[in-house]
Order: structure tokens, then C-alpha cells, then sequence
């Protein structure tokens, strides 16, 4: 059985619960932070369970995406507090929380907490990568602290 690899990481947020919480768990069309769009099955609010399709760059309004995007789904979704989605890629899966907590008054402390687990290859060629797979996960989740800033300020004013 794959072993997983994993990482976290806490940083503050000057802005409250809600905003954040918008800036990082409602999923958009497209995240210009990320430069990724987003396509969602189904209308109505996301939730637990909610299935979408992730895609590099700015997909067209009506465009398919390629064959073998990255299929994804909410797996845990508690409103303000936190939500789990896990990737779906050929040979791996990525599985991410981000944990909200107030911090003060008009700020958060934003828990994000990242999971490599492979899906492909064997023990030996596993154990050759997983050096290189921990210090992917950790740029990951360093990466993603970094930008939520730029998550928060991308949403309008108000």
C-alpha cells in the first residue's frame, strides 16, 4: 500500500472568517492567483460531495476540458471552519484541508495541511521518489500560505 506524504502549514490572515472563507473554499470559474479554472457539476451551492473538473490556465466560457483534467471533489465541508478536497490525477492523488480559526478581532489563522498519496508505480520506484515527493508537498503547502493574501485581495471590496 502507497504510503502518503504530507505537510502543513499555519499562517495569519488580516481579514475575518467570512472573507476568507470566500476567498479559499468557494469555488470560482477561474482563480487568477492560481491562473486554474474550475468546472462544476451541478447548480446550487458547493457542499460536501460537490464534483468538479480542475484545469491549468483561463478555460473559455462553454469550452470542454481536456481529456485527463484533474477530477476533483469536496470530501469534507464545514462552513467557515474547514473543507477537504481531494485531486484525482493518473498516478496520484492530492488531498487538501484548509482549516479556518479566528485570530483576533478582523483576523484569521489559516491552517493548510497537504496529502501525496501515488497511485501508480512500485515499491522500489516509490521509495526512489519519495525524497523528492516530500519537498514537492512542502513547496505546495508553502506556496499556497504565501498566496492567500493574494486570494483574499482578489475578491471585491465589501
Amino acid at each position: 500500500m502507497p504510503q502518503p506524504v504530507s505537510a502543513s502549514g499555519t499562517r495569519e490572515v488580516p481579514s475575518d472568517r467570512a472573507r476568507v472563507w470566500e476567498a479559499l473554499a468557494v469555488i470560482a470559474p477561474y482563480c487568477a492567483v492560481c491562473d486554474v479554472s474550475y468546472l462544476v457539476d451541478g447548480a446550487g451551492a458547493p457542499g460536501r460531495g460537490t464534483r468538479f473538473v480542475c484545469v491549468p490556465g483561463h478555460l473559455d466560457d462553454g469550452a470542454e476540458p481536456p481529456t485527463g483534467a484533474a477530477q476533483g471533489e469536496i470530501v469534507e465541508w464545514e462552513p467557515r471552519r474547514r473543507v477537504t478536497t481531494r485531486l484525482e490525477l493518473v498516478p496520484e492523488t492530492w488531498t487538501t484541508t484548509i482549516e479556518l480559526a479566528d485570530a483576533g478581532p478582523g483576523a484569521t489563522r489559516v491552517t493548510i495541511t497537504v496529502t501525496h498519496e501515488p497511485r501508480t508505480g512500485g515499491r522500489l520506484a516509490r521509495r526512489l521518489v519519495r525524497s523528492g515527493v516530500r519537498q514537492l508537498v512542502r513547496r505546495t503547502v508553502d506556496g499556497e500560505l504565501d498566496r492567500l493574501p493574494q486570494h483574499v485581495d482578489q475578491l471585491p471590496a465589501g
